[in-house]
């Protein structure tokens, strides 16, 4: 915030002495010093007018998007068929999952968390959904809703535990993560007597969960429809509200951001929260589609989602970052899984482009955030 010396009125007037050769003397000494003081002392970097074009280069989403156009252009001019409506349609459908996990984990990280349970969360909501309606015999939707409460059962107690605990989310999130995977294996082979539930079309309300969950129209999923309100909501929520400051603020400085009258509790809570029913949305997205649930969906996914969500320009350190961002970076991990067997790369690359995107995307970042501090200095 820009600051304001206020002084008394009755304040007298300061003199000054020569303290040395070449110190300052006479009435034009404090004249000189003036500007100075108040160019230090008033300077926000948030007011300091940025050109157009510059805040464009200068924005979260510019070199995400800008890689996302050359990667679509490389896999087109080697495999055509990448650009067909067929291809767009194959790294469009893992892209969306994706992408509605990596919009609600950017929310998180600029709120200076980290969720590492959101990618077993999808499987064990998937497998609440499936266990419920077969075991009980009831309406699908009486398990998906039955899921629905328990994600947001477990995204309260992530934040509760990590705001009250004052312990790095990394590790309440992990003690999550093992402790949803052991319940994931031990709940369902002791109800089932194997990993997979199935045979979930024949249940009531199935038809009517799969036109939302689980349905195509011209060879694009509907969770693409999904993913892009989603990542309005994210856009909107993130800079057109309150939430939105309050979200980036306690990321950038929790104290600073409870002093001034932030609800940190309040907004920790509600962003694990979020992530959770986003990992809902989408173990509901497979589990309807594929019509079963299985134990091993889920885990090792949480690394994709925050490698999404960096390549975007959310910084690791959190108070800073982008939904329409980590869409984009959702767009080209979906783009390069998929084009790397069209363009005759070996799969096993895969991996290794993913971890060297990250690096570059991170020093990228660091890059931009010290050219906007400059432009504020």
């Amino acid at each position: 915030m820009a600051q304001h010396l206020n002084l008394p009125s009755d304040t007298p007037p300061v003199k000054k002495t020569a303290a040395g050769p070449g110190a300052p003397s006479g009435p034009a000494a404090p004249e000189a010093a003036a500007p100075t003081a108040a160019a230090s002392v008033g300077t926000d970097d948030r007011l300091v007018r940025v050109g157009r074009v510059r805040r464009i280069f200068m924005s979260a989403e510019f070199g995400s998007a800008a890689a996302a156009v050359v990667i679509f252009i490389g896999f087109s001019a080697i495999a055509p068929a990448f650009a067909s409506q067929a291809g767009i349609g194959n790294f469009l459908d893992p892209a969306a999952t994706l992408g509605i996990m990596a919009v609600a984990v950017a929310l998180l990280m600029i709120g200076g968390e980290f969720d590492l349970s959101a990618g077993v969360m999808t499987g064990s909501t998937g497998l609440v959904t499936a266990l419920v309606t077969t075991q009980l015999n009831t309406n699908i939707w009486f398990g998906i809703a039955a899921s629905l409460v328990f994600a947001v059962a477990i995204g309260f107690f992530n934040g509760f535990l990590v705001h009250r605990t004052k312990l790095p989310s990394f590790i309440i999130t992990l003690g999550t993560f093992f402790m949803l995977w052991g319940l994931n294996y031990a709940v369902t082979t002791n109800l089932t007597h194997q990993v997979t539930v199935s045979g979930l079309a024949p249940y009531t309300g199935f038809d009517s969960a799969k036109a939302l969950f689980g349905s195509s129209v011209g060879g694009f999923q509907v969770s693409l429809i999904w993913w892009i309100v989603l990542t309005a909501v994210g856009v909107v929520l993130l800079t057109r509200t309150k939430v939105g400051n309050w979200i980036a603020a306690v990321g950038g400085n929790a104290q600073g951001a409870l002093a001034v009258g932030v609800p940190v509790a309040k907004v920790r809570i509600g962003l694990f929260i979020g992530t959770a029913v986003a990992a809902w949305l989408v173990g509901q997205l497979t589990v309807i589609r594929y019509a079963s649930a299985t134990v091993t969906t889920g885990p090792g996914q949480e690394f994709n989602y925050i490698i999404a969500a960096v390549i975007g320009g959310c910084l690791l350190t959190g108070g800073a970052g982008s939904a329409l961002g980590a869409s984009i970076g959702a767009l080209i991990f979906g783009m390069v899984q998929q084009g790397m067997p069209l363009a005759g790369f070996p799969s096993e690359l895969f991996k290794f482009f993913l971890g060297a995107i990250l690096l570059i995307a991170v020093f990228i970042n660091l890059y931009l955030k010290k050219k906007s501090q400059a432009v504020g200095s």
